[in-house]
């Protein structure tokens, strides 16, 4: 029987492109794979798309014309319980046509995609998906609640003081107070948002107001934070289970700025190939000591979070202390991180594969509990209980 790999990427979300970066890739690497792609594009009004003419990066130059072209699809369960991929065939005779998925591989950046929320529905439909479950995706996205967790299991955060924008309409001058404590330079950064975008160094209080009005156009929820100088960036991927992952090697990502900005990573020459394209020191050249410390304290968070799958932790260092501390997790990174993986010898779509082998194992793992409770609550005695209840209004 044909395996149905859902390739899910899109959404509504300022990384829209960069997911279809990342999902474009991947289909290429799976093109020998055993499994029959089928796209899910969201676009970013939300709706959902299906159909071969979604597997040609260049037709996505044209949005609308890509819509047109494409069929609307919706997950549903067959007669049998199955979970499938219905895609929506228009004209008088046209019949859907209708496909029982395997798995879905997940390659949203950011937003619904990325946060838990489709991983929700996934979990809804009974379906197998690669990546982080709902927890660990929407503590992933959150910046504060992430960085909240790490401090109080011992991972060191950098000092920072969060706030929303009603906040800062009604208490500008109190939390500008707060933020004159940490002392410049300060970076402002979106709760919810990767890619880098949104995130400004600001060097003094001119700098940061406008830095904040900027933010708030993508997050009603920013994070503002002490910048460590002298700054060296390690991201670190760590694959597999909470309770049982490996780390890659460590890699410095260089760019044009001491902070790597999201021109850095996605609009280069060569962006078609993602974060592939930007430029790194693989393995990265630090000592081994601190290169053993990032690996072992992102498998730690990794376990912390109860992510799955394959994630990237990136780390700020103090160049001249070697203090490190943790910045982000990315549930979804770009490109799937699989440069980190390639040095540890393992192909982009061996990583894929492996990724789609652990989705279908968790899943039948998790299929295997008991999954309902046998209760008499809603016999004859319970619902004259409730019919009671309603007599007491």
């Amino acid at each position: 029987m044909e395996k149905n790999l859902i390739v899910a990427f899109g959404g509504a979300s300022p990384e829209h492109e960069v997911s279809v970066l990342t999902a474009m890739q991947a289909i290429s690497a799976l093109e020998n794979s055993p499994y029959k792609i089928r796209p899910l594009y969201i676009a970013k009004n939300g709706k959902w798309y299906s159909g071969e003419y979604l597997l040609d990066l260049k037709h996505y130059e044209d949005l609308d014309k890509l819509t047109k072209q494409a069929s609307s699809c919706h997950f549903t369960h067959n007669e049998l319980g199955q979970a499938i991929l219905t895609e929506v065939k228009s004209g008088l005779f046209s019949k859907n046509e209708e496909y029982i998925i395997h798995a879905v591989l997940t390659a949203f950046h950011g937003a619904a995609g990325e946060n838990g929320s489709f991983q929700g529905v996934c979990e809804m439909y009974n379906i197998p998906y690669t990546g982080s479950g709902v927890m660990g995706s929407a503590v992933g996205m959150d910046k504060v609640t992430a960085k909240a967790l790490c401090k109080s299991a011992g991972i060191p955060v950098v000092d920072g003081t969060d706030f929303f924008e009603n906040q800062w309409v009604d208490e500008q001058d109190n939390i500008l107070n707060e933020i004159d404590k940490l002392n410049y330079p300060v970076i402002v950064k979106p709760v919810h948002l990767g890619s880098s975008i949104g995130v400004k160094v600001c060097p003094d209080q001119e700098t940061l107001i406008e830095a904040v009005e900027i933010a708030f156009r993508f997050d009603e929820h920013l994070l503002v934070e002490k910048a460590i100088s002298p700054l060296t960036e390690i991201n670190c991927s760590v694959m597999g289970s909470s309770r049982d992952c490996r780390a890659s090697v460590c890699e410095r990502p260089m760019g044009t700025e001491e902070l790597l900005s999201f021109k850095d990573k996605y609009m280069r020459d060569d962006a078609a190939k993602g974060m592939a394209s930007a430029d790194r020191v693989i393995p990265a050249d630090i000592p081994d000591s601190l290169s053993s410390s990032i690996q072992d304290t992102s498998k730690k968070v990794f376990g912390l979070f109860n992510c799955s799958g394959l994630a990237r932790l990136d780390f700020l260092v103090e160049s001249n202390t070697e203090n490190f501390y943790f910045n982000e997790i990315n549930t979804i990174p770009g490109s799937f991180s699989f440069y980190l993986w390639k040095e540890s010898g393992i192909d982009f779509d061996q990583l894929l594969q492996e990724l789609i082998k652990l989705a279908v194992s968790t899943h039948q793992k998790k299929n295997g509990r008991v999954l309902t409770y046998e209760t008499n609550l809603l016999s004859q005695k319970a619902v004259k209980g409730i019919k009671g209840l309603k007599g007491n209004k």
